[in-house]
């Protein structure tokens, strides 16, 4: 077996960059940026008024209590083309274009009585001088034309898809997403929506697996469930094949109806490894068929889910060329006493607690690798090691995030 930074070593090691597409901004929510983008334009293009008032010389604000002559208004979207000379102010909307002349804006709540209401051909009191250059804008001062907006690798939140369209930018070259192959083993297996019979349950793996495909940014294919019947398993493997990367549940043990291992290399699949120093999820295998990736993946679904949280997304990831590959790892303080371990490491679900500058955590119930539900309490994986003698509460380990990404390898234990 494999320690986990061994095999993690070996898929990121025959994980390839995909190729590059163009998409609609409507369609570019958490893909990731494959080149660097300028900005053509300053932002804001112009200076411009950052509230409602009166635009003047900041000049002529040299003390309290100065009248000004209205000379224009100014509606957001519209240019003046009168030029505010000595004495002399433009009523202005927050966002128009300052008119020629024009340097500063006075708030109406600066002016006196309030007035907002003055006309062209009127006079604005201003009970309080301000800064030359205050309640603008300039031009650039958000972004400044030639500055760097994304770079590739970055994943694109709704916040860079409303800067983007600020800059009139409509498209954006993003990679393409690892089409990711789903395949459930084993006759036991129902699929979502019909009847169970005798000794047969719903399959979990699947679903979860899209669920997970989907968060790393990926296509899921889900390609239903193959019986315990080797030319149905080839037949639906052979399919499987033709994605980025395939991801098998059940069959990859050593029962006596495991199949998968067996049709997988008949079918061009290189065994790269089979066995991890994980618990749960040590019969995980992972091969290669050209450029596709494949992972097999245990039945239990808590040992499925961490076999991908701990391997299969960090090489999703890296096929979209982000940087932020892994789960964030922090340093937290057991509530509970553990049990010794043996030779795996153990990945313990957990609840994750903010205490004072530090967290601590408490296990998420059952720890069997089929109790699918402490993992959907759980906020992470406490990493004990393999050899630990047992402790009590209070003992300090690494906590493996189930959100977030980080660019920072997590400090796997031996």
């Amino acid at each position: 077996m494999k320690t986990i930074d061994e095999a993690l070593d070996i898929v990121l090691d025959a994980t390839r960059t995909l190729g590059e597409e163009e998409v609609p901004l409507f369609e570019a929510l958490r893909r990731v940026a494959s080149r660097s983008v300028l900005s053509p334009i300053d932002i804001p293009p112009f200076s411009c008024s950052a509230m409602d008032g009166y635009a003047v010389r900041g000049r002529d604000l040299d003390h309290d209590g100065l009248t000004f002559e209205v000379v224009d208004e100014v509606p957001a979207g519209t240019v003046s083309s009168v030029a505010v000379g000595a004495g002399c102010a433009a009523k202005i909307m927050t966002g128009a274009q300052l008119p020629s002349g024009a340097d500063t804006v006075v708030p109406v709540k600066l002016t006196k009585p309030g007035a907002s209401d003055v006309r062209v051909g009127g006079r604005v009191c201003v009970v309080r001088a301000l800064e030359p250059g205050a309640n603008v804008r300039r031009a650039g001062d958000g972004l400044a034309r030639g500055s760097s907006v994304l770079g590739p690798g970055q994943g694109l939140s709704p916040a860079h898809l409303g800067l983007l369209a600020s800059l009139g930018l409509g498209a954006v070259a993003v990679t393409v997403r690892p089409r990711v192959a789903i395949l459930a083993t084993g006759s036991e297996l129902v699929a979502l929506g019909e009847p169970c019979g005798p000794g047969q349950i719903n399959d979990a793996n699947s679903i979860a697996a899209y669920g997970q495909v989907l968060e790393a940014g990926a296509e899921p294919l889900l390609l239903g469930i193959a019986r315990d019947d080797r030319d149905e398993l080839r037949r639906l493997l052979k399919t499987a094949l033709e994605a980025d990367v395939v991801i098998t549940s059940g069959g990859v043990s050593v029962g006596e109806l495991d199949y998968v291992k067996e049709i997988q290399e008949d079918l061009g699949v290189e065994t790269r490894f089979w066995g991890v120093k994980a618990k749960p999820g040590w019969p995980l295998t992972f091969g290669v068929c050209g450029e596709t990736l494949v992972f097999g993946v245990p039945g239990n679904p808590v040992a499925a889910m961490v076999s991908f949280e701990l391997f299969i997304r960090p090489a999703l990831h890296a096929m979209q060329a982000r940087r932020d590959l892994f789960r964030p790892c922090v340093r937290a303080t057991s509530r509970d006493a553990l049990k010794a371990t043996k030779e795996r490491v153990e990945l313990t679900r957990c609840r994750l607690f903010r205490e004072g500058g530090g967290f601590s955590f408490a296990r998420a119930g059952s720890q069997g690798s089929g109790v699918l539900h402490s993992m959907a309490l759980a906020d992470g994986l406490a990493l004990v090691p393999a050899g630990h003698p047992g402790s009590e509460p209070g003992a300090e380990f690494g906590v493996l995030l189930l959100e977030g990404a980080s660019s920072e390898r997590p400090p796997f234990p031996d």
